[in-house]
C-alpha cells in the first residue's frame, strides 16, 4: 500500500514532489499557509537549469508545459560598472541550458497539474509534534490538526517541520536586498530601461549593487544589495515609500543616474529581503516518518540554484518513494544520502560566487568568470 504522504509549504520544491507523487498514484496533501494562489507575488526570473531544474520538470511530466513558458531572450547579462559603463555584454546565447521563466508562471502549471483539493489553503502550521512510530500531528493556527506517518517539510527558511530533525536555525548572512518595480519601463522609465537592455543588469560594488531584470512586457524587477547589519536596515522606515527610497539611494552616490533611477523610480513601496543562510554541511539523522526539501533543508542566500535545487530535491523525494512503495523508510534515506553532499556543495559553490559577486574585486571578478578570463588581482 502506498503511504499517503503530507506535504507542508505548496512553494515550488513541494509542489513538483506533489506532482510526481501524483503521477505515481500516491495519495498526497499539500498544506500551504497563503490563503490563496494569488496572495502574494511569487519572485521574479528564474533561469532553469539543465542538470537540475530541467530533469525535476520532466519526472514531474511537464516539460512541454515549462518550454511554453519560456521568455526569450532573458538570458543576455549586461555588466555595469558604478559610472554606467559597460564591462560586459553577453547576448541570450540560446543554448537552451537555463532558460528563464517567471516564478510564478512556473507554480500555476504546477498548481494546475494537480487534482482540485490537493493543496490546502489557509493552512498555517503552529507545531509539529512527533507520535511516536514515524507519526506526526501537524496543529494549525485555526485549531485543525492532521496526523500523517509520511511528513515533508518544503516550508522554506523558517520551517516549523526542521526542529524535528535539527537544532539549526537561520542564521542573517550579513547582506540584505531590497526588491522593487518599475512598470512599463520603456515609455515611463526610459533611461533606466536602455541601461537593463533585453535581460539581466548587475551594477556591481564590493558590498553591494544594484541588479535587475527584464520581466514579461518591460516591467523591471529590482534588487539592491547591500552588506549591512540588521540594525541599519531597522533604522529604515519602508512603510514610508520616499524616506526608505532617499535613505537607500544615498548609499549609492555617485552612480550614474541612470543606474540610481532603478531605486528613485520605483513603482512600489520597496521591499526589505533580508538574506539568512544554513550551515553548509546542514544535516540530520535519519528520523523515521520525517524530512525536509528546499531551503527547509539547505537555505543560503541567491546564487541561482536555490528554486532548481528545491525542485530536484523534489522531483528525487518523489521518485524514491515511488521505487520504494512498500518501504517508505528505505527511500528517505536514499534520497537523503544523496540530498546532503549535493546541498553541501552547492551551499559551496554559493559563498564562492557570493565573493566573486560582491568581494573586493568585484565588477571585474564576475566579469572574469563570465568570461573565462584571468582572475582580478
Amino acid at each position: 500500500m502506498k503511504t499517503p504522504v503530507t506535504i507542508i509549504g505548496a512553494g515550488l520544491g513541494g509542489l513538483v514532489l506533489a506532482r510526481v507523487l501524483h503521477v505515481h498514484g500516491f495519495p498526497v496533501t499539500v498544506h500551504e499557509a497563503e490563503p490563496s494562489p494569488k496572495a502574494r507575488s511569487q519572485g521574479g526570473m528564474l533561469d532553469i537549469h539543465e542538470d537540475t531544474g530541467q530533469p525535476a520538470l520532466a519526472a514531474a511530466g511537464l516539460s512541454a508545459e515549462f518550454r511554453s513558458l519560456i521568455l526569450e531572450g532573458r538570458q543576455a547579462t549586461r555588466l555595469l560598472d558604478r559610472h554606467g559603463t559597460v564591462l560586459l555584454d553577453q547576448p541570450d546565447d540560446d543554448s537552451g541550458g537555463r532558460p528563464e521563466v517567471q516564478r510564478g508562471e512556473l507554480r500555476e502549471v504546477l498548481l494546475g497539474s494537480l487534482p482540485e483539493g490537493t493543496v490546502q489553503w489557509g493552512h498555517k502550521v503552529r507545531e509539529v509534534r512527533a507520535l511516536g512510530e514515524g507519526r506526526h500531528e501537524v496543529t494549525f493556527t485555526d485549531g485543525t490538526t492532521a496526523v500523517t506517518s509520511l511528513l515533508v517539510g518544503a516550508d522554506g527558511a523558517w520551517s516549523r517541520v526542521r526542529p524535528l530533525l535539527s537544532d539549526h536555525k537561520p542564521e542573517y548572512s550579513g547582506m540584505s536586498y531590497v526588491e522593487n518595480y518599475l512598470y512599463e519601463s520603456d515609455t515611463r522609465h526610459p533611461g533606466a530601461s536602455k541601461a537593463v537592455g533585453g535581460g539581466a543588469l548587475l551594477a556591481l560594488t564590493p558590498g553591494g549593487g544594484i541588479m535587475a531584470h527584464r520581466e514579461r512586457g518591460d516591467t523591471l524587477h529590482v534588487y539592491v544589495a547591500l552588506a549591512r547589519p540588521l540594525d541599519w536596515f531597522a533604522e529604515t522606515d519602508f512603510t514610508d515609500t520616499d524616506a526608505a527610497v532617499a535613505r537607500i539611494t544615498r548609499e549609492f552616490e555617485g552612480w550614474a543616474p541612470e543606474l540610481t533611477a532603478l531605486i528613485t523610480e520605483t513603482d512600489v513601496a520597496p521591499v526589505l529581503r533580508p538574506l539568512y543562510t544554513l550551515p553548509a554541511e546542514h544535516h540530520w539523522p535519519r528520523t523515521a516518518g520525517v524530512t525536509l526539501l528546499g531551503d527547509a533543508a539547505h537555505l543560503a542566500p541567491p546564487n541561482g540554484e536555490g528554486a532548481n535545487l528545491a525542485m530536484l530535491d523534489g522531483a528525487e523525494l518523489g521518485q524514491a518513494l515511488a521505487a520504494h512503495p512498500d518501504d517508505p523508510e528505505a527511500a528517505l534515506a536514499e534520497y537523503e544520502r544523496a540530498l546532503f553532499p549535493r546541498s553541501a556543495a552547492a551551499a559551496t559553490d554559493g559563498a564562492e560566487l557570493h565573493e566573486i559577486l560582491f568581494g573586493a574585486t568585484t565588477p571585474h571578478s564576475l566579469k572574469d568568470m563570465l568570461t573565462g578570463g584571468a582572475p582580478a588581482a
